[in-house]
Formats: structure tokens, sequence, C-alpha cells
């Protein structure tokens, strides 16, 4: 989970909403005070674009809104997109709203995956299938969640598997910072560098790869940090509609492989 709005895709408009039981414009689904703040989950009715919007805040701010899926969905779209072979071992760092780890299982070469997030309230609301569209993430048979810090498992060496120190995967797709430059947290910073990524590669399989969303456009000196660790890497623009604007807005899918 991100404890900041994100720009451009993220960014939710603070329309006025009456809080009430189910049927009223909005409804609160979930609630916890948490180390960082108050998380939340909520729907609300939008009135202008006739549909139902799941959104994430933390306290005051608004997190992620299911308006807007395109970049989360194609995280895991190419990311898994140069692999070859069955029974993949797929790890999503950060969970969010589900749509990377649900669009990893539509692939029916993934034989496991296992979703890093640092928020247990966050699981528990997939685990109560509170997102529809996020149905069956949960009860997948394939699907294990951990509890735990992406980055902490990468820096410390012992990778994201509890039960599996220094297990490899074929694909790791993260979605936690806003950006290689905007991190949440100081210590994420030194993941986004040569020798970060390299910890990063050591959890890889031959040929695996490492797809990172973020919300800045395509970064050069991001870019070439990736190649020198792996063999290949690409910035991909995701655009989208952006029916608040009435234009489009995007994001950046890096893609690297060993």
């Amino acid at each position: 989970m991100r404890p900041k709005v994100r720009a451009g895709r993220r960014r939710a408009r603070r329309h006025p909403v009456a809080s009430g039981p189910v049927g009223a414009r909005f409804e609160e689904l979930a609630w916890r005070e948490t180390p960082i703040g108050a998380i939340s989950l909520r729907r609300r009715r939008d009135p202008s674009l006739g549909v139902e919007v799941y959104e994430v805040k933390l306290d005051d701010e608004f997190l992620m809104s299911s308006l807007f899926p395109v970049a989360e969905i194609e995280l895991a779209r190419l990311g898994l997109a140069p692999l070859t072979g069955r029974d993949l071992d797929v790890v999503v760092g950060g969970l969010g709203l589900g749509y990377t780890a649900r669009t990893a299982l539509a692939d029916d070469r993934v034989g496991s995956l296992l979703v890093v997030e640092a928020i247990e309230d966050v699981i528990d609301w997939h685990r109560r299938e509170l997102l529809p569209f996020a149905a069956g993430l949960a009860a997948d048979a394939r699907t294990r969640f951990v509890r735990a810090d992406f980055f902490a498992a990468v820096a410390d060496g012992t990778g994201f598997d509890p039960e599996a120190p220094r297990r490899r995967f074929h694909a790791v797709l993260l979605d936690v910072d806003h950006s290689p430059r905007n991190v949440l947290h100081p210590s994420h910073a030194p993941f986004y560098t040569a020798d970060g990524l390299r910890r990063l590669a050591d959890h890889l399989h031959p040929d695996g790869v490492f797809a990172l969303w973020s919300d800045d456009p395509p970064d050069a000196d991001f870019e070439r940090v990736l190649a020198e660790v792996f063999r290949t890497a690409q910035a991909h623009v995701v655009a989208f509609p952006n029916p608040f604007t009435g234009g489009e807005s995007a994001n950046t899918v890096y893609v690297a492989q060993r």
C-alpha cells in the first residue's frame, strides 16, 4: 500500500459525499488505525459517471481508485509476457486493490502467486472479498499472502517466502512506491540502485523478470541502472482515459529480464 496520493491515475476528486447505510452515496467498508495512519476502504456511487467506485484512503489522503486500474493490470501482463514455460512462480509486491495479483492469476501459466503486503488490513479486505473485481484472489489455491516489508526482504537477502528462504521466482511485480525517485520511506531508496537491484535479481531464476509500476514518466537514469543489472530493460508508457480531465493520463511500467 502507498501512504500518499499519486498524481494522475491515482488522484481522486474530493466529491461531497454523505455517510450512511448501503444504498447511500457513500459506504465505509473497513477502517482501522495503523502505525502509518487510519486506513479505510470505501465504496461510493459517482453520479457523473454512473458507476460504483472503490477507494482507499490513509487519513484524509486518497491512495487509489478502482476507476483507474489500467496500469496495475498492464504491470502483470507486461511483466509476464517475456516468460516462457509453465508453472511460473510469481511475486507481487504491494496488494492494493488487487488488480495486479488478479491479472497474474488470469495467466494459466502461473503456478504460484506470493503476495507481499506490509499492512495486514489490506490482506484482510481480500480475504473477506470486499472488492468484487478481485473476487477469488484469496480463495485461489495458487495464492499465498505474506505480511512483510518487501524492501527489507530484499535488503537482508532472506527473500520473500518465509517458508523457503532464498527461494527463486520467475517474476517479481512491484507496485509500492510512487516511482524510483519518489519513495514512500527513505529506507526504500537503496533498492533502486544497481546494488539493490542485484540483490533483487538474486531472487530470480535465470531469464526471470522484474517489472515495476511508476507514476512518473520514463526515467533515463533509472533505465541506465536497470541496464547495469539486467540483460534487457524497457520502459512502457501506459496511457488511459481520465474521465475527470476529459483527456489522458499515463503511468510507466519498467520490464527488465535477467
